[in-house]
């Protein structure tokens, strides 16, 4: 099957200006919104219709998005706000800020639909602080040219409804991808998950109830209601509504961004990247994320990519962030990078994770460095399961599924680099530091 890049979504309109209020109208750009000021939509219909789209959060967890939505106290007299998470840090993902880049307005669209449909008059859009080059600045020009145009603000188009819309840049770190922990530094404090419960749908932005939905699933709305809840639902499998960005890395002949149905199957996603380069054999994919568990070549060729398959193979559809790794991959450097980077980003409130992703790392580094001992392996395990669930955020689980899966699928190349002391068993030299 033939598919086109930048499908339906996301769409930048083959325009050298296509982040413009006028190319976004040429293209139906706001006649979903016009369509909600005019009346024609209540907040229970789009709730409704988002619901049987089967629209699901694009930042990694997966939650349905019209049910999130339908969390929202909406009749509660009090300040309701809604919160785009577009502080995309996932390794391997690099889709979010294409949005924001080439098309701002249909996130500007699908906020502001939210927002009308859940009761929230204020929403913010939390950027990432590497955006600042051309995403932040995109995406606050949409939002002038929208006020300038009458399509936010106060009693919009006299319509007695009130969104004002607020770019807010972050700055850059990636636990302020865990919404509450995002929530956090959008108050002004240090960017570190809240407990929970309360939910933020309770207990949100300044304590007031909030929703927070991924930048894919927010710029999604616009076009499910104009083509409808089928439409969308059609795109894809059952409980995978509709199309994804495929942020496709690593060793392929073409890695960039694909907006592709949900479920399409693997073995056509690689073929449409042109294949593994050079001619090399597939060895293993991470198919969302960093995050996600590792899959061996002959586990994922049989997938489709979405939720219930890659779930039921072992791994997670996460971000959609696919890394693609060929038969030279030496797999316990891959860990060990994947290692550093949960290290790093830790923001150290839990002790699981702040003492235990040091463990995972340091403990890599001795194999690489022909210093590991037989017994490592099993203490590499151990440290792992006492980070996963152990933690305030998911970020501990971060750290511990990807040690959990490689030694899980791919134990032998560490066993035989400890046994010959530091030596790849893809190549047999000495691994340099990653």
């Amino acid at each position: 099957m033939a598919y086109e890049q930048n499908l339906v979504c996301f769409n930048t309109f083959g325009s050298e200006e296509s982040w413009t209020l006028a190319t976004y109208e040429k293209h139906d750009g706001y006649s979903a919104w016009r369509k909600v000021l005019a009346g024609e939509f209540t907040p229970e219909q789009i709730i409704d219709e988002v619901k049987a789209s089967g629209l699901r959060g694009r930042g990694g967890a997966g939650f349905p998005t019209g049910l999130k939505w339908s969390f929202m106290p909406r009749n509660a007299d009090v300040q309701k706000y809604l919160v785009c998470n577009s502080d995309e840090s996932e390794p391997g993902t690099c889709h979010d800020r294409e949005v924001l880049r080439y098309n701002p307005h249909c996130l500007v669209e699908g906020m502001a639909i939210a927002a009308y449909a859940m009761g929230a008059t204020v929403a913010y859009n939390y950027i990432r602080g590497e955006f600042i080059d051309e995403p932040v600045p995109r995406f606050e020009a949409a939002l002038r040219e929208a006020y300038a145009a009458g399509l936010l603000g106060k009693n919009i188009q006299g319509s007695g409804i009130d969104v004002d819309l607020y770019a807010f840049v972050g700055a850059g770190a990636y636990i302020c991808g865990e919404e509450t922990a995002l929530l956090e530094s959008l108050e002004g404090k240090q960017g570190k998950p809240r407990f929970k419960p309360p939910f933020p749908a309770n207990y949100g932005l300044y304590g007031q109830p909030t929703t927070i939905n991924n930048t894919q699933s927010l710029a999604s709305v616009p076009a499910i209601l104009r083509n409808g809840a089928a439409w969308f639902a059609g795109l894809g499998p059952e409980g995978s509504g509709g199309t994804a960005q495929f942020s496709v890395s690593g060793h392929v002949e073409r890695p960039g961004n694909y907006e592709l149905p949900m479920g399409i199957p693997f073995r056509e996603l690689l073929d449409i990247c042109g294949g593994v380069w050079r001619g090399r054999s597939l060895k293993a994919v991470i198919p969302g994320g960093s995050s996600v568990p590792v899959m061996p070549a002959e586990a994922i060729m049989d997938c489709t990519m979405d939720y219930t398959s890659l779930q039921q193979a072992g791994s997670s559809f996460g971000t959609g962030a696919v890394m693609v790794m060929d038969d030279t991959t030496c797999m316990v450097s891959v860990l060990r990078r994947i290692s550093r980077f949960y290290m790093a980003e830790s923001c150290g409130q839990c002790t699981p994770c702040r003492e235990g992703t040091g463990w995972l790392y340091r403990m890599l580094t001795r194999i690489l460095d022909g210093e590991g001992q037989e017994d490592d392996l099993d203490k590499l395990l151990d440290v792992a399961n006492k980070i996963e669930g152990h933690t305030i955020c998911a970020l501990g689980d971060a750290a511990a599924w990807p040690v959990q899966s490689f030694l899980k699928h791919f134990h032998h190349e560490f066993e035989y680099m400890i046994r010959n002391h530091g030596r790849s068993i893809v190549d047999g030299t000495r691994n340099a530091a990653a």
